[in-house]
């Protein structure tokens, strides 16, 4: 038929035309929010800063009532959530990530207890009582029936947090295309201890279906909106930047070499950010040699588009699409081609560890600070500032066939060196971390013993500036003696 679209999904070929399908209970966003409990534990759907429910929670943020609200997002969310109910005075408690600016004061300065987790856990933790007791979920979606959703620009933790709940909102946003439920493979991990592999024996291969199926009993409202996400503001490359990115891409020719893993395809992830979106240009202008390159992670952002468009990436998988502004018109106005490489999954399955393991993937990663031994601090400043959260990053480094950091060697502007004697918090131990990269060099840290990564990350990573100062403090730190010796 002409200008349908057909999606084949578990097996199945469907298709979704309306945004409301069925008999529901359409209230305005006031009336929905009237249905959170005054000290409820609420589910938000959300990863990366899109796919997260926007005029509930405004209408939570204006409402008379007095609330004392536990919020549990898949992971970051925009300000309508994380700054105007934070402002309004309505979260005692947050879990598990974080990145707005005033939720962050608020957590630093003790007026919002926060509790930082590996966002593969969340599911488990939840739905197995380790977490918290849900009361209501909010979830933002871009259709919706009698029992069942197709949810928006992420998937993260929907699927768990509308099982976990008796009572469900669904926000249903016109402002994002249909065609995304060509992109979303709803699977489900099941339940221990008796949980079965994961079926997946390719990154681009689909195990799931488009829809989120629930409970009729549970839907209490569907509200209407058109409210665009809040996305990402990447800024240009800085030289630094495009250094890191060159030295990285240095890196991955030798491995390619090195490794018969890597002799039909290479298999990245990368956490979100600029420096991230530096790494995938330097990606994009390399030869391959005829290999496959495929992305196994937990966000797509601007510079993967710019490998598909190039030819360069052959499937990405991802939870979430943690683009900016630009590159969200760009998906969208181009969705059908893009679905070809493009597919969405659960958190639990996109961070799944051993998933992560079997298709010996390269994580990348960036951190606030690196110590001369290879620990690796990502998410408090001083070792007291928390920033916004450990993420999926321990996911990926802990599982991935290599592990690898990147960071600027020192704080631009400030000459402060990033890396350090002795990491004041730490989020991924030595025994994480196989490589570091800098725009000074890469120091390959796999087999050495610590005094061995000590010098290898002082020559190779450290900034000319700094590298007397942590050369003295490592032979002070011999004289103490011990494994991995620290001066007293």
């Amino acid at each position: 038929m002409a200008g349908r679209r057909w999606y084949h999904v578990g097996g199945r070929i469907v298709t979704v035309e309306n945004r409301i399908n069925g008999a529901l209970p359409i209230q305005t966003a006031t009336e929905a929010a009237s249905k959170v409990p005054s000290e409820a534990t609420v589910l938000v759907s959300g990863f990366g800063s899109v796919g997260y429910p926007k005029a509930v929670p405004l209408a939570l943020a204006e409402s008379a009532q007095n609330h004392s609200l536990t919020v549990i997002s898949g992971g970051s969310v925009g300000e309508e959530i994380d700054e105007a109910l934070v402002t309004a005075e309505k979260i005692e408690r947050r879990f598990p990530y974080q990145s707005q600016p005033q939720l962050r004061a608020a957590i630093n300065e003790n007026r919002v207890a926060y509790h930082d987790r590996n966002v593969s856990d969340v599911a488990d933790e939840l739905q197995y009582g380790n977490l918290a007791d849900p009361d209501i979920a909010i979830i933002e979606a871009i259709a919706v029936g009698e029992d069942w959703l197709i949810p928006s620009t992420s998937i993260g933790q929907t699927p768990a947090f509308v099982e976990s709940v008796d009572q469900l909102i669904v926000e249903v946003n016109s402002s994002q295309p249909l065609a995304l439920q060509a992109v979303h493979d709803i699977y489900r991990p099941g339940p221990p201890p008796e949980r079965e592999p994961i079926p997946l024996s390719s990154p681009g291969d689909r195990i799931g279906q488009s829809k989120v199926e629930f409970s009729p009993d549970a839907l209490c409202a569907v509200v209407e909106t058109d409210r665009a996400d809040s996305p990402y503001s990447f800024r240009s490359p800085t030289e630094t930047d495009r250094a890191i990115a060159t030295q990285f891409g240095e890196f991955v020719r030798e491995e390619m070499e090195r490794s018969s893993v890597y002799d039909d395809s290479l298999r990245l992830q990368f956490g979100v950010g600029s420096l991230g979106n530096a790494l995938m240009g330097e990606l994009n202008e390399m030869s391959f040699d005829g290999r496959e390159v495929i992305y196994y992670g937990e966000v797509i952002q601007d510079g993967l588009l710019d490998m598909i468009d190039s030819g360069r990436l052959s499937s990405t998988s991802a939870t979430s699409l943690a683009l900016s502004e630009d590159g969200q018109k760009r998906l969208f106005e181009d969705i059908d081609r893009y679905s070809e490489n493009i597919v969405l999954r659960p958190t639990d399955v996109s961070n799944n560890g051993a998933v992560i393991d079997r298709f010996g993937v390269m994580a990348v990663n960036s951190a606030v600070e690196v110590d001369i031994y290879g620990n690796v601090n990502s998410t408090h400043v001083g070792g007291t500032t928390v920033l916004n959260g450990i993420g999926g990053s321990a996911d990926f480094n802990q599982n991935a066939l290599v592990a690898v950091c990147t960071l600027p060697s020192v704080l631009a502007d400030k000459g402060i060196s990033r890396i350090v004697p002795k990491a004041e918090h730490i989020d991924h131990t030595e025994h994480d971390i196989d490589v570091v990269v800098t725009e000074q060099g890469v120091a390959d840290l796999r087999g050495l013993s610590p005094l061995e990564r000590a010098t290898e990350i002082i020559e190779s990573c450290a900034h000319p500036d700094h590298r007397d100062s942590l050369r003295e403090y490592l032979q002070k730190a011999k004289t103490q003696g011990g494994h991995i010796p620290h001066t007293t």
